[in-house]
Order: C-alpha cells, then structure tokens, then sequence
C-alpha cells in the first residue's frame, strides 16, 4: 500500500515515522505526490480539529480575545488569499541558513493559523492553569518577523552560535498564562529539504506534525492533564475527543 492508503488505513504516526525514514529520498518523485497526499489528508485533519474544539470552547464560554491588532491573536485565521506569494518570501529570508520544512507550509495553505490562548487582560482568572493552549503564529505575521530590518542579522547570531536557525511559532505555556517564561516553542529550518523537522523549546522534544497530535490527543490543551494544575477538563474531554480525526 502507499503511504496514503496506509494514513487512510489508520496507521498515522508509522506512516510519518516510516516518511521519516527516507530523508532527502523523500523528495524523489517516486516519493513525494504520495506524501503530499498524506500531508494534505493530515492538515485538512487539522483543520477540521481546531474547528472542532473551537465551537466546543464557545460553548463553554471559554475567554477567547476579541479586540485584534494581528492576525496571531485570532482564534482562527483561514489561509491567506496571498499564501504562496508569502511562502516565497519567507523561503527567500531562511534560504542563506537553510529550507522551510514542508510540514509548516501545508500548515499554512490548508488550516491557516490558531490561537486558543485566554485573554488574561480582561480577566486573570484561567479556566484551566498552564494547560498551554494551542497557538500558531499567522503566515503574514511570521514573515513580518522574518523579514524585518534585522532578521537577517538576528538569524545570523543563532546560526554561529546553534549552527541552525528556527522560526518562533508560538510563546511557551508560561507566557500564554502571561507569567515570564522560557524561549517561544520554534520549528527548526533544515539544513536540507525536508518534509518535517523539531518544533524546538516544548517540553515532548517531537516534531512539528507530533505536537500537534499530541495536542488534539489533549483536546487543544497539551499541559491540561498536568496534575499539578488540578484543572476540571473531563466533561470537556468527554464531549470533544469523540468528534476529533486522528493525525
């Protein structure tokens, strides 16, 4: 079977480890129209999750912002009208340390971006403590960031230092509960083509496209079962998780 049919067939992680496994091979043109298959079939899976708990968190009243400057403080952006022309440039700002993984950029053409974060300027009071919601940076504000007047210089300090550089997706769990916390949780920029790379300064030190099913797998929230936090999440869970596609 292909990689496809093996995804469609409900083998969703062996697949991506077995993708994995090709390295460069995996942009062989024997190769890669089935894994963009898989990629497309995963981040319409994507798409369709974040809509999901999002419906569900207004159901409950859940304090999403709604006064917005950017596009990253919206709960849900759809993808931009000018996504390709905005790949390119953010393409064009890595291309001296490396390549944008494919992974980031099916993520922007087929779900858009997400912010799931509580607005704690209105009220302090968390519905659930350190749960670390799901948040990815909009394409149109990241490649204002990368592009800025001192990006490249920014970019080069990190290379000497790190040998690679990464892209800032989305603040830590301390920050999303507006405490001063760590670095913000990066995708790393390969130094070859790639179809995924590590999604950097999280605590479960996986991939890109793992964090997110670790995050669906906690319905948006990755830190809300932390027993520490003694948040009140099972009715939650228990009217989400049923309704969620597996990535």
């Amino acid at each position: 079977m292909t990689f496809y049919q093996r995804y469609l067939n409900g083998e969703t992680k062996e697949v991506y480890d077995d993708i994995s496994k090709l390295g460069k091979d995996a942009f062989l043109s024997n190769n890669i129209n089935d894994i963009e298959q898989v990629l497309t079939e995963t981040f319409e899976r994507v798409a369709y999750n974040l809509n999901i708990i999002y419906k569900e968190l207004v159901n409950i009243d859940y304090l999403f912002k709604t006064e917005f400057q950017f596009n990253f403080d919206r709960p849900l952006v759809n993808p931009l009208p000018n996504t390709d022309s905005l790949l390119k440039e953010l393409d064009e700002s890595v291309k001296p340390f490396g390549f944008v993984p494919l992974s980031l950029k099916m993520f922007y053409k087929i779900v858009g971006a997400c912010n799931f974060g509580w607005d704690y300027d209105k009220n302090e009071d968390f519905i659930w403590e350190c749960a670390d919601p799901i948040q990815v940076i909009s394409l149109d504000d990241l490649v204002s960031i990368a592009t800025d007047e001192y990006a490249l210089e920014t970019f080069q300090e990190y290379y000497e230092d790190d040998g690679f550089i990464s892209l800032e997706l989305s603040p830590d769990y301390f920050h999303k509960d507006n405490i001063s916390g760590g670095a913000p949780y990066s995708l790393q920029i390969t130094s070859k083509q790639s179809i995924d790379s590590q999604f950097l300064y999280e605590e479960h030190n996986t991939t890109f496209i793992d964090y997110l099913r670790i995050c669906f797998e906690n319905c948006g929230f990755p830190r809300i079962t932390n027993p520490e936090n003694k948040n009140d999440y099972k009715a939650f869970f228990e009217k989400v998780k049923p309704q969620l596609k597996r990535i």
